[in-house]
């Protein structure tokens, strides 16, 4: 049977007419399958993308004299501005106890460049007992509900890949005593050949499809359920939902749904927040966050001229220092706005090394970067938002992902991060922590977010004057 000549005639004029190239090789079901995949591409708004990051390659980096550095709350410094930061955390506490916040987890990504088969967030990274993300992120949610008597939702982003697996992991461990857990999928996008701009296909029945970006959370959090149920968007509406905590599941140090962040987020009557850390040198592979032409916007590190990177202030430091690190705060309402089509975020390419399907029908493994993804960043919301606010954190207490398998952001270093934290907030309760001279502890210490969620719930909980001189794991 010859496909259908309307959708053959709609392929012509995009250009992507090879795609049928292989009809006649499939059987029915395979067919089905993947006329389902060809008929789901928005045509139209990949011509665009094509047009303009595959055969133009528009720009992407500012002029230097249109950016400057950002506004944003720095750590407090002072007593004053400690308890300054204090009485804003009640603004926070407020909305949590209201059950005014979501929490949505970012966990589409594989354990590849750790050596982990499997989804990144069961990686077992917790020092002493093994904990996987996902449970140390999860356990954080439950105490946080416990503490303010409202459960916490929790939203969870998967990618096509790994979504029944991370439904089974956490249906396994009874969702880590997590009274709402949703998963949702994120959406794909075609790769294409970098030089003619044509679709590539992974197999004659198969697309060659990747994730969307971090961007795409947006659309698929307003995608109804797969059983034609409410969208996350309707479903947090109706439980009186207002804000958002954003993270990725990678950086198992994130103070979810922090109090203070929150307050400084609702005081301004923001509409979308980060948290920021200072940058150490101006090649860190984060992107900054800076004003281009006075409204504020993300350049990411690998957009970012080595002019503007290097910047000066007249002491040394870097001009534009305020690191993005995936840890932000939304309106329900703006990100219910950008869904609803009338503002879209951008696309940006990825140029790629992706496998396809070559002229002999037989699937070719390319040595060099062949192909471009097309993506869409969640920052890119920032611009967009009416009001906003920044504000800085200790790299040192929230931000150590895991991402390699040896040398920085590997398993060793989250480790002995989450170790020496929580050897000060041992120290801070009234314990004695043995130490290297360098200041780092010499053997895992671990505690439960069960047990206490920062040093303060700590205190009163452990005798003063313990004495930690080994592998201790507080559960």
């Amino acid at each position: 049977m010859a496909p259908d000549p309307t959708l053959v005639a709609k392929l012509s004029r995009h250009d992507q007419e090879g795609l049928l190239r292989w009809w006649s090789d499939l059987d029915e079901p395979a067919r089905t399958s993947f006329l389902s995949q060809v008929a789901s591409v928005d045509y139209d708004r990949l011509d665009v993308l094509i047009q303009s990051l595959v055969h133009h390659d528009e720009p992407t980096a500012p002029r230097p004299d249109q950016v400057g550095a950002v506004d944003v709350y720095r750590l407090p410094q002072t007593d004053g501005e400690r308890s300054a930061r204090r009485h804003v955390a009640d603004l926070g506490q407020e909305s949590l106890s209201r059950g005014e916040v979501a929490v949505i987890l970012v966990a589409g990504g594989s354990g590849t460049r750790l050596g982990f088969d499997g989804p990144k967030g069961t990686y077992p990274i917790g020092p002493v007992s093994g904990a996987t993300l996902f449970q140390i992120h999860a356990e954080k949610i439950v105490a946080m509900s416990r503490r303010f008597g409202r459960p916490i939702p929790l939203y969870v982003m998967t990618s096509p890949e790994n979504n029944d697996v991370t439904q089974k992991f956490f249906d396994d461990h009874d969702h880590f005593g997590l009274k709402h857990l949703r998963l949702f999928v994120q959406g794909q996008m075609p790769a294409v050949d970098r030089e003619s701009g044509k679709i590539l296909l992974s197999s004659k029945s198969s697309l060659a499809l990747s994730p969307d970006g971090h961007g795409g959370t947006i659309a698929a959090l307003n995608e109804p359920a797969s059983d034609g149920g409410p969208s996350c968007f309707d479903e947090m509406a109706a439980r009186g939902v207002k804000t958002l905590f954003y993270f990725q599941v990678d950086n198992p140090l994130v103070k979810i749904a922090d109090p203070a962040f929150l307050g400084l987020h609702l005081q301004a009557r923001a509409e979308m927040s980060f948290k920021v850390i200072e940058k150490i040198a101006p090649d860190e592979k984060v992107g900054v966050v800076v004003t281009i032409d006075g409204k504020p916007q993300v350049i990411e590190y690998s957009d970012l001229p080595a002019e503007l990177a290097e910047r000066r202030e007249p002491d040394g430091r870097l001009q534009l220092w305020a690191g993005s690190i995936a840890i932000h705060l939304f309106n329900l309402g703006f990100l219910r706005r950008l869904a609803s089509g009338d503002i879209r975020l951008p696309f940006h390419k990825a140029v790629k090394k992706v496998p396809y399907l070559g002229d002999d029908g037989q699937v070719v493994a390319p040595t060099l970067p062949n192909a471009v993804k097309f993506e869409q960043f969640i920052f890119d919301a920032l611009p967009l938002a009416e009001r906003w606010t920044l504000v800085e954190t200790d790299r040192a207490n929230e931000f150590e992902p895991l991402k390699n398998a040896t040398g920085p952001d590997s398993p060793a270093t989250v480790r002995q991060r989450m170790s020496d934290n929580f050897g000060e907030w041992l120290e801070t309760a009234g314990a004695r922590v043995t130490r290297r001279s360098d200041g780092s502890v010499p053997f895992g210490i671990e505690i439960s977010p069960l047990y206490a969620l920062n040093a303060g719930e700590l205190k009163g909980k452990i005798t003063p004057g313990l004495r930690v001189e080994s592998s201790l794991y507080l559960p």
